[in-house]
């Protein structure tokens, strides 16, 4: 267990991140050592595409000091999960991923509400690059979620899967799988697909960060669709980026925690 501590104005706590697993998904959890064993406000935060779940501690211990409880975990083929024999090339697995993660999402919820973490199940789901795209999946997949932090990612399944399938052709490479099959693996991402089932975010919040200058997930695969999912929620926001890439900057981390914090309410205790 790593103990964070900070002193202020005389007064001393400290953030505890701790190691674990439910099923086969290795996790950190961030809270105050104060707050162990306690029902509090859940976040759920997923790491992008060859990350891992250790890079974002900042989230961790920012919402942690403000009493969340924050559950990082590792997605499939990364961190802890990485096998001695994994795909090889991840790049043509990225949607089994994707999928797994949003499955992921599920057991962490059910193993939080288990183990009564959960305060009056307010549960946020973030998530950066890949992590948002899982994000935007499991708002489809789960109803029970309160809130989606997405941060450099597109609701577009279907329509980025193309487009990452014309890239990779116009590389000059390979793709091992035959027309029929591409097809039919393109097709199975329409249920997790938020702009082919808009009904099924119910006008819950989110707050969605994109960059213009981003070239791995194109500015094109987010704004087209930022004010359908946002126009039916006064507590959504979009918070745009003309230079950043695909990169978050301080300003939408800052941002994102302060959101976060003011969708879950956190109790007070009472005198």
């Amino acid at each position: 267990m790593i103990r964070w501590k900070k002193r202020e104005r005389g007064d001393t706590h400290m953030v505890c991140i701790q190691k674990g697993t439910i099923g086969d998904i290795p996790f950190l959890l961030a809270e105050k050592k104060e707050n162990t064993g306690k029902p509090l406000p859940l976040f759920i935060f997923i790491h992008g595409y060859t990350s891992a779940k250790e890079h974002n501690l900042h989230f961790a211990y920012s919402l942690a000091e403000k009493d969340f409880r924050v559950i990082l975990p590792d997605a499939l083929h990364h961190g802890e999960r990485i096998v001695a024999n994994p795909p090889k090339s991840m790049e043509y697995d990225f949607w089994n991923i994707v999928q797994q993660g949003i499955q992921d999402v599920n057991n962490i919820m059910d193993w939080a509400k288990e183990n009564e973490f959960v305060l009056e199940d307010q549960i946020a789901v973030g998530g950066t690059s890949m992590g948002a795209i899982i994000t935007y999946g499991s708002l489809v997949n789960n109803p029970m979620i309160s809130a989606g932090c997405a941060l450099m990612g597109t609701p577009a399944h279907q329509k980025f899967a193309k487009w990452q399938i014309e890239r990779i052709q116009k590389a000059g490479y390979d793709i091992p799988l035959t027309l029929e099959e591409l097809e039919e693996s393109i097709s199975t991402l329409k249920d997790f697909d938020l702009t082919l089932n808009l009904e099924k975010l119910n006008n819950r919040p989110l707050f969605i960060w994109h960059s213009e200058a981003d070239a791995v997930i194109p500015y094109e695969f987010a704004k087209p669709y930022v004010q359908t999912l946002t126009e039916k929620n006064s507590s959504s926001v979009y918070m745009n980026d003309k230079t950043s890439g695909h990169k978050v900057s301080r300003a939408a981390y800052l941002n994102a925690v302060e959101w976060i914090a003011q969708q879950l309410k956190v109790k007070k205790e009472t005198v």
